[in-house]
């Protein structure tokens, strides 16, 4: 590799150590200021565990409608034993010393990179801007927002709609001889590792509107892939043992992937064509 090869790799990776530095400080900021908070968000995560979720509000509407319209099939089925079941208290469990420490560490260190991911992806842009047009880079706000707010929206939709059905799902197997018995560490990393899985499925129309802009992809690209993007999907979802949290991240992933080929087809760069009229052959 020749030296004026080499310069230019060397520069690009001193930019790169002082972006992921930046970057790094911001996060450490980020975990000062929500360490304070990591209990309540503990709790935040928690709440599914006493079994009264949106799901079990809709269940008892469904119930009730049951009664009124169907007061024989109410009562054969003994549905009112579960509208008026008491919620069960299932403390989360320890067994290893500064367990929960550790624990505190990670949602602060979570709850801390959501705090600074308009710097996260001010750095992020900064890195790449050498290489962009000037009209480009003036849609480093537009870029910063989006970005910051889709992985928010990512994260907000799993913890409110998704982790529910999955504590609920996994609650259901309960039975006579048969409790559960939630750790603390695999309870909070299983939840933290799929936050942070939802929050970047949901970067994906974000990438795709600036790759669109920058002319890398179009509509017909994107569209004609489709096959592979759920094929890809599935493969991602598929590193997680159960069944139902597979389907809970190939689906958003995929629908993500659709809303990606509307963005392109919306805001992607429009090819105009200019047909030059040939002189007629003699």
């Amino acid at each position: 590799m020749s030296e004026e090869k080499v310069v230019p790799v060397i520069e690009h990776l001193v930019e790169l150590r002082k972006r992921l530095v930046i970057i790094v400080i911001a996060v450490i900021v980020g975990m000062g200021v929500a360490w304070n908070y990591s209990g309540d968000l503990l709790k935040f995560v928690e709440k599914p565990l006493t079994g009264k979720t949106y799901l079990t509000e809709i269940k008892k509407d469904v119930y009730l409608k049951v009664k009124e319209l169907a007061p024989s099939m109410y009562v054969r089925y003994k549905l009112d034993q579960e509208i008026n079941a008491p919620q069960k208290q299932r403390p989360l469990n320890y067994s290893a010393p500064l367990e929960p420490f550790f624990i505190q560490c990670k949602i602060s260190m979570l709850a801390g990179f959501v705090i600074a991911l308009p710097i996260v992806f001010y750095q992020v842009w900064l890195f790449i801007a050498p290489g962009l047009t000037r009209r480009e880079r003036k849609m480093v706000v537009p870029f910063i927002v989006a970005s910051s707010l889709t992985f928010c929206i990512g994260a907000l939709f799993f913890l409110i709609i998704i982790w529910p059905v999955i504590i609920n799902f996994s609650l259901s197997y309960e039975a006579e001889g048969l409790q559960s018995w939630f750790n603390i560490s695999a309870y909070v990393n299983f939840c933290l590792r799929l936050i942070l899985m939802f929050g970047l499925i949901f970067e994906l129309p974000v990438l795709a509107f600036i790759l669109a802009r920058f002319g890398i992809v179009n509509y017909q690209f994107l569209a004609s892939k489709r096959k592979y993007a759920l094929l890809a999907s599935s493969i991602i979802s598929a590193f997680h043992a159960d069944l139902i949290t597979m389907f809970v991240i190939m689906i958003p992933l995929y629908l993500m992937y659709e809303i990606s080929i509307w963005v392109t087809f919306i805001f992607g760069k429009k090819k105009i064509r200019v047909e030059e009229e040939l002189p007629a052959e003699s």
